[in-house]
């Protein structure tokens, strides 16, 4: 029972992971259609930034939780006012090419600037050690990332759905073409949306610095799971999104523990069978025939 409790938490912390950038990505696509293939080098650039902020700037893991989110939601408006503005406007097909692109680019700068062996990232002062709780001993890291990650999407939701710009955006994230015949300007919501998203993955990745391996790739294998919870999830549904991360998130944990030459075929298993009962996924809506 005990392996298993932590096996459970393991799966929370790694869910929350791809809860949030799951979230992000829902919310991009829904406003404008977009789907961010770049998404999995934003959550890179998220452990890569904290790991450089330590190295350079000693800025500690508390601090890059709050500089790198910024940092990275400034760049995701520079990218979509640049480049993801006139593509789209052109043909969608290239914010496709676009995306992968700028993948490729980026994960190329990182390899170039800090090699492919990866940068050395601590636990965060204060979560070094072990909690006991009931007789458990667990991780007081893998603890704070389950928490957070619960408590931070629990945040953006109400703020989706208690505020007037958040129910504006979640309305346009589910249906923006009935949103727009409501005469609401979706396009004036797309670049801090698009900011939005992209600082959402910055999160995870400082999350994921303290005990993930941080290298250039770290965010390929990232992706491709990304894009299993939102298919799961529904792509577009932003509950479908948060918890579907946290499902595989459990699924990956436990695959690992119990049968860990399979960990991520069980997910992609999942996903197989979620598409065959309901092809809108989880929390998808079903279109009318």
């Amino acid at each position: 029972m005990s392996a298993f409790i932590q096996y459970t938490l393991q799966g929370l912390a790694t869910g929350g992971f791809y809860a949030l950038a799951a979230l992000g990505l829902a919310v991009i696509f829904g406003v404008m259609g977009v789907v961010n293939f770049s998404h999995g080098a934003m959550y890179m650039l998220g452990a890569v930034g904290s790991a450089v902020l330590l190295d350079v700037a000693d800025v500690p893991f508390w601090g890059a939780l709050v500089v790198v989110p910024v940092l990275l939601f400034l760049f995701g408006i520079l990218v979509e006012r640049l480049l993801v503005r006139w593509l789209l406007a052109l043909d969608p097909l290239y914010n496709f090419l676009l995306t992968f692109g700028l993948t490729l680019l980026i994960v190329d700068l990182v390899k170039r600037r800090y090699g492919v062996s990866g940068l050395p990232y601590e636990l965060p002062a204060g979560l070094e050690g072990r909690v006991t709780i009931g007789g458990l001993s667990l991780s007081s890291y893998q603890l704070f990332a389950a928490f957070f990650s619960v408590a931070l999407c629990i945040a953006v939701w109400l703020l989706l759905t208690k505020t007037r710009i958040g129910m504006i955006v979640r309305a346009s994230t589910e249906d923006a073409e009935r949103t727009r015949a409501l005469g609401i300007n979706v396009g004036r919501w797309v670049t801090p949306v698009f900011g939005f998203g992209i600082a959402l993955a910055g999160v995870a990745g400082v999350l994921a610095a303290p005990f993930r391996a941080i290298t250039a790739d770290m965010g390929s294998n990232f992706i491709i799971i990304l894009f299993a919870v939102v298919v799961i999830g529904g792509l577009g549904s932003i509950l479908g999104a948060v918890m579907a991360g946290f499902l595989v998130g459990l699924v990956e944990a436990y695959g690992q523990a119990y049968a860990p030459s399979y960990a991520q075929v069980l997910i992609f298993v999942l996903m197989a069978a979620v598409v065959l009962v309901r092809p809108a996924g989880l929390f998808g809506r079903e279109e009318a025939s």
